[in-house]
């Protein structure tokens, strides 16, 4: 007998952000903006992982990237920061609770 499908129709080819998820990440984004700590932005949407890549300048690496990989969701979390250096700096299922190691460095360059 086989297996019943939990969705109808093909499986998502591609990860994306949810537009609940974006307004989260933006609202930060917005704010190291306002604080002239961050410049630009990059979203890529892969096969099995969605990135938010922040930049300081347009033509450098990354300075941080908030990744989204459903496949970890009953492990470590679908959601993490990374820093420039690929460290792991936060990891977890609840996407503000994880950036808040991002938000603790805007508190810092405010004060």
């Amino acid at each position: 007998m086989n297996a019943p499908t939990p969705f109808p129709g093909p499986a998502p080819t591609q990860i994306a952000f949810h537009r609940t998820e974006l307004n989260v990440i933006l609202s930060m984004y917005g704010r190291f903006v306002a604080a002239g700590e961050w410049r630009d932005y990059g979203i890529s949407h892969l096969k099995d992982v969605a990135v938010f890549s922040v930049f300081r300048r347009a033509a450098e690496n990354p300075m941080y990237r908030i990744e989204k990989r459903p496949a970890l969701r009953m492990k470590q979390g679908q959601y993490s920061v990374l820093g420039m250096d690929g460290q792991i700096l936060k990891r977890g299922n609840d996407l503000r609770q994880v950036l808040r190691v991002l938000e603790r460095k805007l508190i810092r360059i405010v004060e």
